[in-house]
């Protein structure tokens, strides 16, 4: 069974940098789509980023392309976020999903597999 465990939320001050990371156990992930997705209170989970395994294809969200970059480590097993210049507006539990490599990146029913999240918040 697939597993997903995001780790490396936390408080930082705008314009700062994190870098998330999703564990992941339990598949062949060389046929997963992973993604990054956010969601705020009282709001819809929004897509974030998201990467073919092995640095293929990548895409991003509008609102931080230029901003973040989304990679992985094949022999982890694991996905990164990376996060620079941060701002108030990002401020979200970020979520991994992964997906079959059927349907678009931003498709947030195609995603099967869901971490736990993690909470990001970016003080002013």
């Amino acid at each position: 069974q697939v597993q997903l465990v995001e780790s490396g939320g936390g408080l930082v001050q705008a314009g700062g940098s994190l870098r998330l990371s999703c564990a992941a156990s339990g598949g062949t992930f060389r046929r997963y789509d992973m993604g990054w997705f956010r969601q705020v209170p009282g709001k819809e989970r929004e897509f974030v980023a998201a990467i073919r395994w092995g640095g293929g294809s990548r895409r991003f969200a509008d609102s931080v392309r230029g901003r973040f970059t989304v990679s992985t480590d094949n022999a982890k097993n694991t996905v990164y976020l990376q996060m620079n210049s941060l701002k108030p507006e990002d401020t979200a539990v970020y979520y991994c999903a992964a997906k079959e490599l059927l349907g678009s990146f931003t498709e947030i029913d195609a995603y099967k597999y869901w971490g736990q999240g993690t909470q990001v918040t970016v003080s002013s």
